[in-house]
């Protein structure tokens, strides 16, 4: 059996994320949840939340139409700047009074009796994402502080969401998870990978141990040079008669000989077809996950995945029967 591994990014249904609308959203469900619940508990201090919030909102809204600015004149820019920090002050100040006013909520032995446990935590998990949010529009915007990428988080909703850039002409970047799957020669879906915090060279060695413990058969496998690392050309010939894994940058003279060895070309040539497989997926619901949380998302992939081996299935009988139908009618006709 032959095979073909590739990966694509299957977007999560987030907005696009900024540190201040991040923010916004935090402080917003701080504000809803704590609100109903301390109305059935008759706790003072959130009759007027829905106002407060559209204030908070105003507050927002005026950094976002200030730093849209494209003024080029150094006077002009240095007075939107000063603009900028004071919006920004008023919009931290903001968030961080009704933050502070939440936690407070928290402690009234009223509210802790009528909001459920899980609602309780859902609460306090939204005020740690408020004050992270608070810290980085400060540090960002404020202090002009670079945050680093592995402290930022691009959806409060669905936090497995990634920054994926892959190159794609056209296409900078893709918030959502990586998928690999693993294709046979007759375009079925052997075996997929959801590839949480993983990049292609990490994942290829996986997906192959699990697709040949589920296939035996599998003999041949072709990938592109995303899953290249000198570790998988060595480890995947453990489960593998043949690796197809075009090496990146300049090769050793034996390098050049295996890759112009004439089966690893013709694979090679192949390997673009799981493309097809890709394609397929993304036109039938696996372009973006509609599901949420992580485990939504891995359930959603397994039946997307399913659906599309049906699909191929129904295909090839279609095409049998085809085939079947026709020569009853040249038997007829002969």
């Amino acid at each position: 059996m032959r095979g073909r591994c590739d990966s694509y990014v299957l977007e999560t249904d987030v907005h696009f994320p900024t540190d201040l609308n991040l923010l916004f959203d935090a402080v917003r469900t701080v504000v809803v949840l704590t609100a109903r619940f301390a109305a059935r508990a008759e706790v003072s201090g959130w009759r007027q939340w829905q106002y407060n919030l559209n204030q908070l909102k105003k507050m927002y809204r005026r950094v976002q139409i200030l730093r849209h600015s494209t003024s080029k004149d150094p006077a002009k820019k240095l007075q939107r700047d000063k603009e900028i920090r004071q919006a920004c002050q008023n919009y931290l100040n903001g968030s961080q009074a009704l933050i502070n006013r939440a936690e407070e909520t928290l402690q009234d032995k009223a509210f802790i009796t009528i909001c459920p446990a899980n609602k309780y935590s859902s609460i306090q998990k939204f005020i740690d994402h408020g004050k992270r949010q608070v810290d980085h529009v400060k540090r960002r915007l404020i202090d002009h502080e670079k945050i680093p990428h592995d402290e930022k988080v691009f959806s409060l909703f669905q936090p497995h969401t990634e920054w994926i850039n892959k190159g794609k002409a056209g296409v900078p970047v893709e918030l959502g998870v990586r998928l690999a799957i693993v294709e046979d020669q007759y375009g079925f879906i052997l075996n997929h990978r959801v590839m949480e915090k993983e990049t292609d060279e990490k994942a290829a060695v996986p997906i192959i141990r699990a697709t040949k413990a589920a296939f035996p058969s599998l003999s041949v496998c072709s990938f592109d040079k995303g899953f290249h690392s000198p570790f998988n050309q060595k480890d995947l010939l453990k489960y593998l008669t043949m690796v197809v894994l075009p090496k990146k940058g300049l090769r050793t003279r034996a390098e050049q000989e295996r890759e112009n060895d004439p089966e690893f070309k013709a694979a090679k040539r192949k390997h673009s077809a799981v493309e097809s497989a890709i394609n397929a997926l993304e036109s039938h619901g696996l372009d973006k996950c509609a599901d949420h949380g992580i485990d939504g998302l891995k359930r959603y992939v397994a039946l997307g995945v399913l659906a599309r081996n049906f699909q191929k299935m129904g295909a090839e009988l279609q095409k049998i029967e085809r085939k079947s139908a026709k020569k009853r009618q040249l038997r007829l006709c002969g």
